[in-house]
Formats: structure tokens, C-alpha cells, sequence
């Protein structure tokens, strides 16, 4: 297998999979669903982050193996990878320390039952069920007489 090795003036990102997840937001409509979303906070400054570009980068930094505040620095400062979702400015650690130390119990209820009637909406769940026949327990082992 031979490859072309050669410099480009490009702006790469080694996470090139979050195209995949850009199309699948994209086809959703997330950011449409963000910003009909009645019970996210909103920015409280002229110049802060669209709610959409927040939870759009929280998301992307997760897909890209971040696990902690401090690991959302390492997509901030990828040019590319802003550049793929559309983002005018990537948000950093603080940005969602704040927005997330918004989030009250009440806020957290709201905001799931919002988007898990919207999953329930739209997935379509057709030719499942939620009770298990008891043949099914006594062919699998489950129950012993």
C-alpha cells in the first residue's frame, strides 16, 4: 500500500470521526431541538456562547475522549474541529463549569423530560415489548422449579 505523504497549509484534526457525529447532530436537527429547548440555561453575557455551541462542544469533547473539565481544553484549541460543527468560537473548561453549575434539580428534570419525549417521539419503537413471557425465563435457565 503506497500513500502520498505531503505538507498542506490545511488545518487537520487527528478526530476526523466527528464529521460522523456533525452529520448525525445535523440530521437530527440538535441545535434546532437546543434552541426550542425552553428550560436550558441561557448565557448571561452579550458576548457568551450560543446554548447550542455549548452542549454541541461538551458533546464533541466526550466523543473525543474527554472524561474530565480540564480534557475539554484539548478540542477547544482545535481550529479544524470548530470548523467542522460551524463553531464561530470554541468554548474552554470554564464556560461549562458555569453553564453546568446552572443546572438545578428541578432544571435537570425539565431538560430530560424534554429531550426524552423527543427521543420517544421520534425513535420509533414498533414490535417490542416490555414483558417477558415466563417460557422465555424457564428455556433460558432463569427460573428453577
Amino acid at each position: 500500500m503506497e500513500f502520498d505523504i505531503s505538507y498542506t497549509s490545511k488545518e487537520i484534526t487527528p478526530w476526523g470521526g466527528v464529521v460522523f457525529l456533525n452529520q448525525m447532530l445535523q440530521k437530527m436537527d440538535f441545535r434546532k431541538l437546543i434552541d426550542l429547548n425552553p428550560h436550558l440555561p441561557l448565557p448571561g453575557s452579550n458576548r457568551g456562547y450560543k446554548t447550542s455551541t455549548i452542549i454541541e462542544g461538551f458533546i464533541a469533547s466526550i466523543w473525543c475522549g474527554a472524561n474530565r473539565f480540564l480534557h475539554t481544553e484539548v478540542t477547544r484549541h482545535d481550529t479544524a474541529l470548530g470548523k467542522i460543527f460551524g463553531w464561530q468560537r470554541t468554548p474552554g473548561q470554564d464556560t461549562y463549569k458555569r453553564f453546568f453549575g446552572k443546572f438545578t434539580q428541578s432544571t435537570n428534570l425539565a431538560v430530560s423530560d424534554y429531550f426524552y419525549s423527543w427521543i420517544f417521539d421520534n425513535v420509533k419503537f414498533d414490535h417490542f415489548t416490555l414483558d417477558i413471557d415466563s417460557s422465555v425465563m424457564t428455556r433460558s435457565g432463569v427460573v428453577h422449579c
